[in-house]
C-alpha cells in the first residue's frame, strides 16, 4: 500500500516551500506555511505535524537548523530564533489547521511508517553524498538514529536537490528507489533526484582481430 501521496510530504515537503521567490507566498516563514497548509489535505498537515513533533523531541536546536537549511533552497534567517523555535512553530501552525476542521482522521497504514528496517541502507546513502558537507551529512545520519529512517531519507532527497555540484550514480539511484519502494512512496517522491543520475559510458569496443 502506498503514501497517501505520489508526492512529498511531511517537513521535507514544507522545506520545498522555501526556494528563492518564496516572499512571493508570504511576507513571514510562518505565513508562507500557513498558506500551504490551508490549501492542503488534512493528510498533509498531519505528516508535517508528526515530522516536525519527531524533530523537536529528538535532536538539538543547532541539528534542526542544519537540517532545515539544507533540506531548502533559500530557509529564512534563523537570527532572533533558533531551530527549535522554528519547529515549535510549524507544529503550532499544523495545529491551528487541524483545529478548524472537525472530524480528522489519524494517519494509519503505510502514512505511519518509520522505516527503521531501512536504517542502514538510509545512513549508507547520506555516507555516500559526498558533495554535502560534513555537518549536513551528521545531521542527517543523527536524524536517521534519533529520528526516524523514513524522514531522514526524505530530507537527504530534499539536500541531494539542493546542493552544488551533485550527482548520482545509477547505482545509487537504483538504490534510492529501493528504499523509496520499501517505505511506500508514490511515484514522484524518489524521481525528485533522477535528473542528476550521470549516464554510464558505454562499454569500450572491442578492436577486431
Amino acid at each position: 500500500m502506498e503514501r497517501f501521496t505520489a508526492f512529498d510530504f511531511g517537513a521535507s515537503w514544507v522545506m520545498s516551500f522555501f526556494h528563492q521567490d518564496w516572499t512571493y507566498d508570504g511576507p513571514t516563514a510562518a505565513d508562507v506555511v500557513a498558506k500551504h497548509l490551508s490549501e492542503s489535505a488534512d493528510e498533509l498537515a498531519l505528516a508535517v505535524r508528526r515530522d516536525a513533533r519527531t524533530l523537536l523531541d529528538n535532536l538539538p536546536s543547532e541539528t534542526l537548523e542544519v537540517l532545515w537549511n539544507a533540506g531548502a533552497q533559500y530557509m529564512a534567517s534563523f537570527e532572533g530564533t533558533s531551530g527549535s523555535e522554528w519547529t515549535r512553530t510549524v507544529i503550532g501552525l499544523c495545529d491551528a489547521r487541524l483545529a478548524a476542521k472537525a472530524d480528522v482522521r489519524p494517519l494509519t497504514g503505510a502514512d505511519t511508517e518509520d522505516g527503521w528496517a531501512c536504517q542502514d541502507a538510509v545512513i549508507a546513502e547520506v555516507e555516500r553524498a559526498e558533495f554535502l558537507d560534513t555537518e549536513v551529512r551528521e545531521a542527517l545520519v543523527d536524524c536517521a538514529r534519533r529520528c526516524t529512517p523514513d524522514l531522514a531519507f526524505r530530507v537527504l532527497l530534499s539536500t541531494i536537490v539542493n546542493a552544488a555540484d551533485r550527482s548520482l550514480s545509477p547505482d545509487q539511484y537504483t538504490r534510492m528507489q529501493t528504499i523509496g519502494s520499501a517505505l511506500h512512496y508514490g511515484e514522484f517522491l524518489v524521481d525528485s533526484v533522477e535528473f542528476l543520475v550521470e549516464e554510464e559510458p558505454p562499454p569500450a569496443s572491442v578492436p577486431p582481430h
